[in-house]
């Protein structure tokens, strides 16, 4: 059984401008500054605590003094607000629904807090579309380590030589080729074809239906 393992953030939805409005609304929570777009494009991939721990230190905490206070702050304001501004990328839907009509598993991985994954997933795509959607969950680590991949890899009934895992950053080059499985980037998310080429991506890809041509 052939599936798919996606990344969230950056290859099937733009939520960089809700992830930005959510730290932004953190920060001035705190009486601190505020971070860009384009800061914010390379602060996320790791997880939330990274995320903020990022923009603190961009705001002048460089000890992370309010770090655990932030956090609290943002998964509340982000838990409103993490579906907000957020679409998906030209040409996603349609992929997936190719990719679904020839029996490939499709699933979700993120570093994104996992009831907020599933709350974008169902908002952008509704539900039914994938058969499964992991954002990050204590105690199970993040990506790169490539547990949770394989996890979803033996849920889904597939296997390492069936498995393609899709992403935008070298956090997911690296999860897939830790778990072991054919990796694609995709050269439309946060981080561009430069940092892909430098994290080992050997696929690449422009545009969403390029994907077909790996999978199917």
């Amino acid at each position: 059984m052939k599936c798919c393992i996606f990344d969230l953030d950056g290859t099937l939805t733009d939520t960089l401008d809700s992830l930005t409005y959510s730290t932004n609304q953190t920060l001035k929570e705190l009486g601190m500054g505020s971070i860009t777009r384009e800061q914010c494009r390379m602060f996320v991939g790791n997880g939330a605590r990274n995320q903020i721990s990022c923009a603190l230190r961009a705001c002048g905490d460089t000890e992370l003094v309010h770090l655990e206070e932030a956090m609290e702050i943002y998964l509340r304001i982000f838990a409103e607000h993490c579906t907000d501004f957020v679409v998906p990328y030209e040409g996603i839907p349609e992929l997936l629904k190719e990719l679904k009509k020839n029996g490939v598993k499709l699933a979700v991985h993120s570093n994104k807090p996992h009831q907020q994954a599933v709350n974008v997933v169902q908002t952008i795509f509704g539900e039914g579309v994938f058969d499964l959607v992991q954002g990050q969950q204590d105690p199970y680590p993040r990506k790169p380590d490539p547990y949770m991949a394989e996890q979803i890899i033996k849920r889904l009934g597939s296997s390492e030589e069936e498995a393609t895992y899709v992403g935008d950053s070298e956090v997911d080059i690296h999860t897939g080729q830790n778990a072991g499985i054919q990796t694609v980037g995709v050269n439309w998310g946060f981080r561009g074809k430069e940092l892909l080429k430098e994290a080992g991506a050997k696929i690449m890809i422009d545009r969403p239906q390029e994907l077909l041509h790996y999978v199917l």
